[in-house]
């Protein structure tokens, strides 16, 4: 006879991304083939932390069958932190064992992986635990080469909609600033930038060594305006990494609105309007050097996180979900699912924790790497060489009635360190 594959529940932590739907069906019906059972918990660790075992309800093959191509999650999701209180964990490993389960998938970015680390450490052998990488910020501690799922799907339909603003700003000769989600990283930008050919993307990776300024970011903007103006044109988009808003300190932070925290205590970036302070700032400092231009803001992420997958996240997250289902009906408990190389390689909890920290690694974007290298090589914006080349300080200076002596006062300090 075949063992019990024993009672499996699947819950959802933090943000949407495209292809939550596809992992869940994919590991429902993995175990259900292998004769287990599925409970699927609504809103994350929400309500089970609080003891609430009505919150889970029985997933079978009819609840998931055509839902791999639908984005959003069936289950919910919340971003509530088991790991906070430790009556909170403890009830959650109550719940789930008065349920009657032993076999725990969590679907989520680094905060969730975190609480279910947590969870697999304190319930011990009671409870296998498997976490799926889930994140359109694309930042949690893969090898370089692999994405977490849902970038994707975030990177190709964020370049649509870059790509739409981009035509809008040739034709009315404005410029755009597109805020793009990453709070850490800037990879989502950088790729949405870099792909759709925008003036320029900046990211919280180059701000990083205290060089981040509302004052600087705002600068860097007003520069490359400048600069391509001195090249004829009067249009361009920037796009801003979310997370450039927590390079600057949080005192200057107030002037872009009040500031909220989440359950984690990180600053709530999507309550940050971003593009409209920068805005703000650019456009009365053009005004002050006599250069009037037309600037629109826009936020693109809400847009992105509940997107129908495209083919290469549907294939991705099916193959995520059967391997986190078949790693715990094999035993396994206490990693981290990744696909490498079209071979299943699970991540050990314990190697994904920074030492500095206390908490997961967080990927962030290589500065030295190939795929920053070309990206800003691309760009528009003030370099060394403007500065060190007589016609194009010349030039530069110009578009502002500036002398170009005056113009390297104000501006070098913006390229120093790069």
């Amino acid at each position: 006879m075949a063992a019990d594959p024993g009672k499996f529940a699947i819950l959802v932590g933090g943000g949407p991304a495209p292809g939550i739907n596809s992992v869940i069906a994919a590991a429902v019906l993995r175990i259900q083939h292998a004769g287990g059972e599925v409970l699927g918990l609504r809103n994350g660790f929400s309500e089970i932390m609080q003891g609430r075992s009505e919150a889970a309800f029985v997933l079978a093959g009819a609840e998931v069958r055509g839902i791999h191509v639908r984005g959003g999650a069936i289950l919910g999701t919340s971003r509530a932190n088991p790991t906070k209180r430790a009556e909170d964990l403890e009830r959650v490993i109550q719940t789930l064992s008065a349920l009657g389960v032993t076999r725990l998938i969590t679907i989520g970015g680094d905060d969730t992986a975190f609480s279910a680390m947590k969870v697999a450490e304190r319930a011990g052998s009671k409870l296998r635990v498997a976490h799926v990488p889930k994140t359109i910020d694309d930042d949690l501690d893969l090898p370089a080469h692999i994405s977490t799922f849902g970038f994707q799907t975030a990177r190709h339909l964020g370049v649509e909609l870059v790509r739409n603003l981009m035509a809008d700003a040739r034709t009315t000769g404005r410029w755009y600033v597109v805020v793009a989600m990453g709070r850490k990283a800037g990879s989502l930008a950088l790729s949405i930038g870099k792909a759709a050919g925008a003036a320029l993307t900046l990211i919280p990776e180059e701000f990083a060594a205290g060089k981040g300024s509302l004052d600087r970011i705002a600068d860097t903007l007003v520069g490359a305006i400048l600069k391509r103006r001195s090249q004829g044109g009067r249009h361009g988009l920037a796009v801003l990494a979310e997370g450039v808003a927590e390079t600057i300190p949080e005192g200057e932070l107030h002037r872009l609105g009040p500031v909220e925290h989440d359950e984690h205590g990180h600053i709530r970036l999507a309550e940050i309007d971003l593009g409209r302070g920068v805005r703000k700032v650019v456009e009365e400092r053009l005004r002050a050097l006599g250069v009037p231009t037309g600037i629109v803001s826009k936020d693109i992420g809400y847009e992105l996180r509940c997107a129908d997958p495209i083919p290469f996240d549907i294939e991705y997250t099916r193959d995520l979900g059967y391997c986190a289902a078949q790693f715990l009906l094999d035993g396994g408990s206490g990693a981290m699912v990744s696909v490498q190389e079209g071979r299943f390689v699970p991540i050990p909890f314990s190697t994904m924790i920074d030492p500095a920290t206390g908490r997961t690694r967080v990927r962030t974007v290589d500065m030295t790497s190939l795929r920053y290298t070309v990206a800003r090589q691309y760009m528009t914006r003030l370099e060394r060489q403007d500065f060190s080349d007589s016609a194009r300080l010349a030039a530069l200076a110009g578009q502002c009635a500036m002398d170009p002596g005056a113009f390297r006062d104000r501006f070098f300090y913006v390229v120093e360190g790069d």
